[in-house]
């Protein structure tokens, strides 16, 4: 059986987002989305997800960009920064992300799943709090962010390469989250793609996917004036993922391989 999740990052991150998520599900193949604690349009996203309670929302865990929730400082603006602040001990990822889940059970969301936003949980301070706080609030799921080799397409060679070095982190990411009794799906997809991908590239993602369950990471959104003016470099294309993900092409992809579409309350 190949199973897939269609999980968007970055719900609550601004109102049109938002938007462009409901409507990658409600119109489209998007399963499950991951919500930001100290994201500016954290309220309107669950006002969304009271209304449309079969997305299966998350956990979209921020050390990068923002404001922290624990003191209101502003967290690093780049990977780089956040590596130096925790190297000097200005910054404790546990008692950052704490209060994020916190925030977001306290809100009535029922979150099964979590991810990082950028991915920090591959570095190993990080890791190590993710799969604490798995463990703590019994959140199972933690996304594994090592991008299938067959879903990188045309990448450019420096995404490709950032994939593989990913990838060289496997064991002892898996020996975490293994301590700790997390769980992960099979494979994923869509490190690769962001920002990138039309219909076809998704339906050919689709009509290759190997057996088990595979995450397949997007960011759709409806580009107007807000996000425009938010700091991301993922503003127009968030449009292009959103239309690849509604299109009529990528159900006929699902229809015709037989892929179950499924969330992670469901999966197996």
């Amino acid at each position: 059986m190949r199973q897939l999740i269609v999980n968007a990052d970055d719900f609550g991150f601004t109102r049109d987002v938002n938007a462009g998520i409901i409507q990658a599900h409600t119109s489209g193949i998007l399963t499950a989305t991951t919500l930001m604690a100290n994201g500016a349009a954290f309220d309107d996203a669950i006002a969304l997800a009271r209304q449309h309670p079969t997305l299966d929302v998350g956990c979209h865990l921020v050390l990068i960009g923002g404001r922290s929730l624990l003191d209101g400082r502003d967290l690093p603006a780049s990977v780089a920064q956040l590596l130096t602040a925790i190297v000097r001990r200005r910054l404790n990822p546990y008692a950052e992300l704490r209060p994020q889940v916190e925030r977001i059970l306290t809100s009535g969301v029922v979150a099964l799943h979590l991810d990082t936003h950028k991915h920090t949980h591959l570095f190993p301070p990080v890791l190590e709090a993710v799969a604490r706080i798995s463990q703590e609030f019994g959140i199972p799921w933690v996304r594994r962010p090592m991008d299938l080799p067959r879903s990188a397409g045309e990448a450019p060679l420096s995404k490709r390469m950032v994939s593989h070095c990913f990838s060289t982190l496997r064991g002892r990411f898996h020996r975490v989250l293994s301590e700790h009794g997390c769980r992960t799906t099979d494979h994923f997809a869509g490190f690769q793609l962001t920002g990138r991908y039309h219909a076809a590239q998704l339906a050919a993602l689709i009509r290759s996917l190997p057996e088990g369950s595979t995450e397949f990471m997007c960011h759709p959104g409806i580009c107007t004036g807000e996000l425009r003016s938010a700091p991301t470099r993922l503003k127009e294309s968030r449009a292009a993922e959103l239309a690849a993900l509604v299109s009529p092409e990528v159900r006929t992809a699902l229809d015709e391989t037989k892929v179950r579409l499924t969330r992670y309350a469901h999966l197996r």
